[in-house]
């Protein structure tokens, strides 16, 4: 099985270098782990990508910030039904409707009738197309200051809405009743318990020789992200092995301390339709019957020059992670290996 494994890591990583730069897969089935990469890490450090080298993860990152929030739930820091209002600052002005808060929970679902982007952040966008970093400016005073003019779409708790500002509020708004940043929440509360010493905002000297260069669409290299303080939205830097420890705890329910909020990130949901839902900090479909009928928990994410896959099946113990340096997708090769391997295990076990 191990061997078929690595074949079958190796081949999507192949197929995914094909199009995009560089590439690293890996793959876990049961206690079986396989890393593989394809391409190269750009011109900077030219050589082929594997475990540990660094790669920015985009929205991937909004699961590591649900996480951090179901940790503090579990220790009575904050609750889920908490009012985002309550951990900010005194006097910002929180957009309401039909007399409904935003919470903590609809943050972390989508739910929260909250924009995809801060206000005024669409239009810089038209207005200066060639500007690298379109998140730089996203301040905390930027952002809690663009609220009071921020009109919900609805009702909160009432509609899912993908929200970057509403992730990015989130991050923000825990490390604030948690009295540290953003990254050394996330450090503490996730990353330490896990082993997992390559996941981080700001990347130090001893690592940038690990970092993949990132590239657009059309394979140029482009400069990395850096998302202030909305990096609960997408500001994140791993590693292969670092998210296969990840993974590997939602697979396992990892160790104590971390299995509760792992369980309530996937107790609290929503229904999107009638095979979907969202979690806190995932997305989840059942596929139909026809394909197996397995259950697939994923995000992916992108960033200028970047883009991540990470899916599992806790019900037969696989999953998938997919991290490109190119800004071309990488979920279509990535599902197909999940579902390959949960077809796998259906037989053989």
């Amino acid at each position: 099985m191990a061997q078929e494994l690595a074949t079958l890591v190796q081949q999507t990583a192949d197929r995914l270098a094909e199009q995009r730069v560089g590439v690293v897969v890996a793959a876990l089935a049961h206690d079986a782990v396989e890393i593989r990469g394809a391409g190269s890490t750009g011109a900077a450090h030219s050589r082929t990508p594997g475990p540990d080298t660094l790669f920015e993860i985009g929205s991937v990152t909004k699961s590591f910030t649900a996480l951090a929030l179901a940790r503090l739930v579990s220790a009575g820091t904050v609750a889920l039904d908490e009012p985002l209002r309550d951990l900010l600052p005194e006097g910002t002005a929180v957009p309401s409707r039909d007399g409904r808060q935003i919470s903590l929970e609809h943050l972390a679902t989508h739910t929260s009738g909250l924009p995809r982007l801060p206000r005024g952040m669409l239009l810089q966008a038209l207005l200066r197309p060639w500007k690298p970093d379109p998140y730089a400016g996203c301040t905390a005073g930027a952002l809690l200051s663009g609220l009071a003019g921020t009109r919900l779409g609805a009702t909160p708790g009432k509609r899912f809405r993908y929200s970057n500002l509403g992730a990015g509020l989130l991050g923000l708004a825990l490390a604030r009743r948690a009295g540290v940043g953003y990254e050394t929440l996330i450090t503490r509360e996730i990353c330490a318990p896990l082993g997992m010493s390559d996941t981080l905002v700001t990347v130090d000297g001893a690592r940038s020789g690990r970092c993949a260069e990132g590239h657009t669409r059309r394979g140029r290299p482009t400069a990395p992200w850096h998302l202030a303080d909305l990096a609960g939205a997408g500001g994140l830097r791993s590693t292969a092995t670092d998210l296969v420890a990840f993974v590997r705890a939602q697979l396992d329910g990892g160790p104590e301390g971390l299995a509760d909020a792992i369980s309530l990130c996937r107790t609290v949901e929503h229904r999107t339709s009638p095979f979907a839902r969202v979690h806190l900090g995932w997305m989840a479909h059942r596929l139909h019957p026809r394909q197996g009928g397995h259950l697939q928990i994923w995000h992916n994410g992108g960033t200028g020059g970047f883009t991540s896959f990470v899916g599992f099946d806790p019900e037969k113990g696989v999953a998938v992670i997919a991290l490109g340096n190119t800004q071309r997708p990488v979920d279509g090769p990535a599902f197909d290996l999940l579902r390959t391997l949960q077809a796998e295990h259906a037989v053989t076990s």
